[in-house]
């Protein structure tokens, strides 16, 4: 199997910003380009979430085009006059440019062209790294939980007459999110009320996948009575825990005996948690599938499938109530001793995550009086009795 190329290719990343613009999540932006979504994430993290500016040819700049003309007339040993005067222009314009690019002998258009726009490039430093009174006003009003919007306002107020003083609200935030530019201090990022990262764009939203409004979604309140006593095995409570670049697992808890299952997602999407959960549940024994409890995350928006797939009824819980699922929330964070925050979950192989599971399942349980999980103890007596019922 051919191994995916590393990097973007141009229309790469010309589709990649293009569909973050558009609001998609990095789960669909990453199908789309046949990347995972951490890659993705760590791609747009790099500036911010902001799309550069395309970069563009200044006016008196040579062409492409009368590049491929000064080669063609060198070649045919025109006279540097008379190729400025073909082209309009200078013949100092014409010398310099082919001094620089080898002389007569050595010129070439393609060579020529790339240089020129290689060396166009020349970073200009934002305002506040030019004027340090703007900055030190800025950091200052961060500190105080002001919004960019607040501090571009006060500052048009408080400095009406004084040019160095003014600064748009977008500038303040390409200086917090674009940390290249190396002038406001990643920290105070957490000032901002969002406490984002990275900037999104208007249109992303879950107002089509909102957590309160999965389509069919039944709710907790409706879910059989056996289920709360725990007396019958077969019901789940089930959630993702999340790591750094946008990598995911889900994790699945069995109420009455606290067995544990480790699920690798390809994405937070609802497709790839459906068909990765259902994938796992299917290997379970018949009578230990009954019910799976979730919160109300849209990742679990194709509930339906994944219940056609696997004939577990999918419940709800409450919006903002995770401790209707309590089992669950206390195995996710038994588990961060095994996979801490800011880890990269997608280093992590299903035969890594099986494993953890399996150290998580073989831990004496303080709910369950300190012995295993019953479902443990189960598979190790029954391994127990058939090798000693073994002639």
């Amino acid at each position: 199997m051919a191994r995916a190329k590393r990097g973007l290719s141009t229309e790469q990343r010309y589709e990649l910003w293009k569909r973050w613009k558009d609001g998609q999540s990095l789960s669909d932006i990453g199908r789309a380009l046949g990347k995972p979504p951490g890659s993705v994430h760590g791609f747009l993290s790099a500036s911010g979430g902001i799309a550069p500016s395309a970069r563009v040819r200044s006016a008196s700049a040579l062409t492409g085009r009368e590049s491929e003309e000064i080669s063609r007339q060198v070649c045919a040993g025109s006279s540097q006059r008379q190729i400025a005067r073909l082209l309009n222009r200078a013949p100092s314009t014409i010398s310099r440019e082919i001094a620089r690019n080898g002389g007569v002998d050595a010129y070439r258009a393609g060579p020529a062209d790339s240089r020129a726009w290689a060396q166009a490039k020349r970073p200009k430093h934002c305002k506040l790294r030019l004027h340090g009174r703007l900055r030190r006003a800025v950091s200052q009003k961060l500190k105080m939980d002001w919004s960019p919007e607040q501090i571009a306002g006060w500052l048009r107020r408080t400095f009406p007459r004084d040019a160095a003083m003014q600064i748009s609200h977008e500038t303040i935030y390409k200086s917090l999110f674009v940390q290249a530019r190396g002038v406001l201090k990643r920290e105070l990022l957490r000032h901002l009320r969002s406490r984002r990262l990275m900037r999104k764009a208007r249109t992303a939203t879950t107002a089509n996948q909102s957590r309160g409004g999965i389509i069919d979604a039944v709710s907790i309140h409706e879910r059989p009575a056996e289920i709360e006593d725990r007396a019958i095995p077969g019901h789940w409570e089930g959630d993702l825990i999340s790591g750094s670049n946008n990598s995911h697992i889900a994790t699945l808890v069995e109420r009455k005996t606290r067995f544990t299952k480790l699920v690798k997602v390809a994405g937070k999407d609802a497709q790839s948690v459906a068909t990765a959960l259902a994938k796992h549940v299917r290997t379970l024994p018949k009578d230990l599938r009954r019910t799976l409890t979730w919160d109300r995350g849209p990742e679990m928006a194709q509930h339906r499938k994944f219940s056609v797939a696997t004939k577990v009824d999918v419940y709800f819980c409450d919006p903002r109530s995770p401790w209707q699922r309590g089992t669950n929330e206390n195995t996710n964070r038994l588990l961060r001793q095994y996979l801490p925050d800011g880890t990269d979950l997608t280093l992590h192989s299903q035969a890594d995550l099986d494993a953890i599971a399996k150290l998580l399942n073989g831990r004496p349980r303080k709910t369950l009086a300190y012995a295993l999980t019953s479902w443990c103890s189960r598979r190790r007596r029954t391994s127990r009795s058939r090798r000693c019922a073994q002639p």
